[in-house]
């Protein structure tokens, strides 16, 4: 199996990384309609999105970010059917080496408490657990209201 992983390309991966994070991450908040992550990612141009194609398609993704102080991973997707096979570890890979050519010293994440295996996944890859509290603050008026 021949993987690559590229930068995201909107008229090309749109819709299949849509489908994908539906798949992967079944998103039910508005401000993680996955339309709307990738309108917003693409707005900032930086360069940080980055998909896994495998023919026929796209089998992973990954987003960073990076503010000059601290890089950040999101959005790190691989397909059901193409879990335990590396591809995860080389999105991850890939990003760091793009933060790090950036000038980044250090990168965050966020998982969900309670959610061992993505944490193993990471913790494999050298990240560890830091006693922070994260907090969030949306934004209502630059979240679109739903139909549903």
């Amino acid at each position: 199996m021949t993987i690559t992983i590229a930068p995201f390309e909107n008229a090309i991966h749109r819709n299949e990384v849509v489908a994908l994070w539906e798949t992967v991450f079944g998103y039910d908040a508005a401000h993680n309609c996955p339309s709307l992550v990738i309108e917003k990612k693409i707005a900032v141009c930086d360069g940080l999105f980055f998909v896994a194609i495998n023919d026929p398609g796209i089998i992973g993704t990954i987003i960073a970010g990076y503010d000059g102080h601290r890089g950040w991973i999101y959005s790190v997707a691989v397909h059901p059917g193409y879990r335990k096979q590396g591809i995860g570890s080389r999105l991850v890979t890939h990003a760091e080496i793009a933060l790090a050519a950036r000038g980044c010293m250090k990168i965050n994440l966020q998982i969900m408490e309670g959610n061992e295996a993505v944490a193993a996944f990471y913790s494999s890859m050298g990240y560890a657990v830091e006693q922070r509290v994260s907090m969030g603050k949306r934004i209502q008026k630059n979240i679109p209201p739903t139909d549903v």
